[in-house]
């Protein structure tokens, strides 16, 4: 008997040795294809490449061996900016105020197993995610993508997080809960729980550094926590090897935050010139969200006051997206959909179409999203000692990136740790789950 399995039934059985052969791989580095290659993984890793011939594929069972003749091997996709916690079920924001957390826990793993399927084999969630989830990935309790996660962003009293109305007159304690952020003020307070949020497990700190669309009581243009709080909660993150990103719209509230050694900057849909040139002379990352936008507005999910800040973002985030890439920013991949709006997330892959070419938009999925989330070693790239997060695709995305966004035409299979975990392909078989 096998006790291991005991304890942890859930385990996942060993990675077979796949060898992929006339391979065309994807290379977001150069922007080239490798044509004629053979890719073999094992463990879980890439282990050989070579393109000057034929490998041996002796000790690797026929049916391991695949011939992707005419199809694309592209690195995994990372969503820099989504938040699972805010599950489908309801159909307008209004609503989440009465969901609780056993409800949402129990039905993030749809959210997560949906998310692998369109090819996003690693996310960065900004907010609401808890150990508990990103751990049960890991063991095998659940397939989805890995996760890098904030815990609960950090809020101001009536700032970005803060989900009460005006007329609530409930006060919040220090470290109170509101939705998918706590709410801190001063910077006591904000030493002490950012430091409890990595206790809790979370792999970067988040902040809402200004204001935002969902919430009730901000405007878009308030800056929100004050230098002191801002510095103790880099202190914090820095101390701990890791680091700050913010909820940031203005130039105001950009700025402010990285003077202050904030790392990277959520949304941004309000930039000028001068702060994105600061944002590139200083290295910070830029992760605009614009499909957000679009949805939101699509399915009226926002109330009245929500709805009329979600047009004014809207408007502006293409040009400001395009401004920032222009100028040097490392731009990343984020969806930021809530509640019935998960299903759209390949849909940002469209919207940056009509103003990105695909290589810069496929960058900002692969190896610009490895940089932010501090795996470049191991992620965003089909490369010798990388982990082995690939996707077979019927087409070039380098040609046109919106096939990721026809995912059930074009993402043939969805490759993560080594493990077959998605195919709509006869050629591919799908590694059993115990």
């Amino acid at each position: 008997m096998d006790i291991s399995r005991v304890i942890k039934p859930w385990k996942l059985h060993p990675q077979r040795t796949l060898v992929f052969v006339n391979a065309t791989i994807v290379d977001p580095v150069q922007g080239e294809l490798i044509q004629n290659a053979t890719v073999r993984i094992s463990d879980g890793k890439i282990t050989q490449i070579t393109t000057d011939g034929p490998a041996s594929t002796e000790d690797v069972p026929e049916e391991d061996v695949i011939d992707v003749s005419g199809k694309y091997l592209c690195p995994g996709l990372i969503d820099c900016h989504v938040h699972i916690a805010v599950v489908p079920g309801e159909a307008d924001l209004r609503a989440y105020k009465d969901m609780t957390e056993r409800i949402s826990l129990l039905r993030q793993p749809r959210v997560l197993k949906s998310m692998l399927d369109r090819g996003f084999t690693s996310i960065r969630d900004c907010g609401g995610a808890s150990l508990a989830i990103k751990e049960a990935v890991e063991d095998g309790v659940i397939p989805g993508p890995r996760l890098f996660i904030a815990g609960y962003a950090l809020s101001q009293t009536g700032g970005h997080g803060d989900m009460r109305g005006s007329h609530n007159a409930q006060l919040c304690c220090g470290g109170s809960l509101s939705g998918i952020s706590r709410i801190v003020d001063g910077p006591a307070e904000c030493y002490k729980f950012a430091r409890e949020e990595l206790r809790q497990g979370a792999d970067f700190i988040k902040i809402m550094g200004g204001g935002g669309v969902a919430s009730p009581t901000d405007r878009i243009e308030h800056v929100q926590f004050s230098d002191e709080e801002i510095k103790a909660i880099v202190t914090v993150a820095q101390n701990a090897g890791t680091y700050v990103t913010s909820h940031s719209y203005t130039p105001q509230a950009i700025q402010q935050a990285i003077k202050l050694g904030v790392r990277g900057i959520e949304h941004g849909n309000l930039v000028d010139l001068e702060t994105v040139q600061m944002m590139a002379e200083k290295d910070v990352f830029l992760t605009p969200t614009l499909i957000a936008h679009v949805m939101s507005k699509q399915m009226n999910f926002l109330p009245a006051d929500g709805a009329a800040k979600n047009d004014e973002v809207l408007e502006k985030g293409l040009k400001a997206m395009k401004m920032a890439v222009d100028a040097g920013v490392t731009v990343c991949f984020g969806s930021d959909l809530l509640g019935p709006m998960h299903f759209a997330q390949s849909k940002e892959f469209s919207v940056r179409s009509s103003i990105l070419t695909p290589l810069q938009i496929l960058r900002s999925a692969t190896v610009n999203a490895a940089r932010l989330v501090m795996q470049e070693d191991c992620l965003g790239q089909v490369k010798e000692g990388f982990v082995a997060d690939l996707l077979v695709l019927g087409k070039n995305p380098l040609e046109d990136i919106t096939i990721l966004d026809a995912v059930e035409e074009h993402v043939l299979g969805v490759i993560k740790d080594g493990r077959v975990a998605t195919s709509r392909w006869d050629q591919l078989k799908v590694d059993p789950r115990p």
